[in-house]
């Protein structure tokens, strides 16, 4: 017998990836246009929302019991859905422990909460292992993280964790605890400079990230990771969404990055 919701729709990423690992995808009958994990689910489910919009009609001809979205940004949409009679969960975590729990929650809530545990436990599982090479490690690198360019964002407090986890430290741990990204815009760039990032990881949600274009920056000739082409993307369908492709893919790439540094300095 199935329990929980037959019909949700997905505004974000991480609930699609969740609910396909999980062999749940069924449930889904709309997902958002920035959806890139499963692929496949691009090719069978219909697309009804970018981040900050979507489409309410679209939507409401799904006849949805269920729509999972994040965070504030997202509350309109909510509100509107909300006042058409449509259940909504707002998640709103942005840390490696609320991805995990977020994972359990998800899964608890379409009736596959053993399968959940059991995937979520994996997920710590890939995480400290990382943690556990990151630990040899012969040095740890200062990391700088950037989320947008125009202004300056420093990165979420999932992504400052994940850097810890693969063997880095972030330079604004401080930035990094604040939800918002308006909280995270850096309004004196050469803050940068001052705490000279031995390695930049850029991830400029959705554009393409120019290594040539932060080298440029006045004054930045002087950081560590200009002066030794550390300059990194980290494309963000694999960390700028809170769910399974964090954990996984993002992190990961984020630890081949450190480690190369460090074999360097060996």
């Amino acid at each position: 017998m199935s329990h929980g919701p037959r019909r949700i729709v997905c505004l974000t990423e991480e609930p699609t990836e969740t609910l396909y690992a999980l062999g749940e995808q069924d449930r889904i009958v709309g997902i958002s246009g920035f959806t890139v994990r499963p692929a496949i689910a691009r090719k069978q489910k219909p697309k009804v929302s970018a981040f900050t919009s979507a489409k309410i009609g679209e939507i409401l001809k799904l006849r949805p019991d269920f729509v999972i979205g994040f965070s504030d940004i997202q509350a309109e949409i909510a509100g509107e859905l909300i006042r058409h009679g449509v259940e909504v969960w707002i998640s709103n975590h942005r840390s490696v422990d609320g991805i995990v729990d977020y994972i359990r929650r998800l899964g608890a809530l379409v009736g596959a909460a053993a399968r959940a545990n059991a995937y979520a436990d994996d997920l710590r599982r890939g995480l400290d292992e990382i943690a556990a090479q990151s630990a040899r490690l012969p040095q740890r690198p200062k990391v700088y993280f950037e989320e947008w360019d125009e202004p300056l964002i420093s990165g979420i407090q999932w992504v400052a964790e994940l850097v810890r986890i693969a063997g880095g430290d972030d330079i604004f741990p401080e930035r990094a605890i604040e939800p918002l990204a308006k909280q995270r815009i850096l309004e004196d760039p050469s803050e940068v400079v001052r705490r000279a990032p031995d390695i930049v990881l850029g991830s400029w949600c959705g554009k393409k990230f120019r290594p040539e274009k932060v080298a440029a920056r006045p004054g930045w000739d002087t950081i560590p990771a200009v002066r030794g082409a550390e300059l990194h993307e980290i494309k963000s369908p694999i960390i700028l969404q809170p769910g399974p492709a964090a954990l996984t893919e993002g992190v990961g790439e984020i630890a081949k990055v450190i480690q190369r540094w460090a074999q360097r300095r060996v």
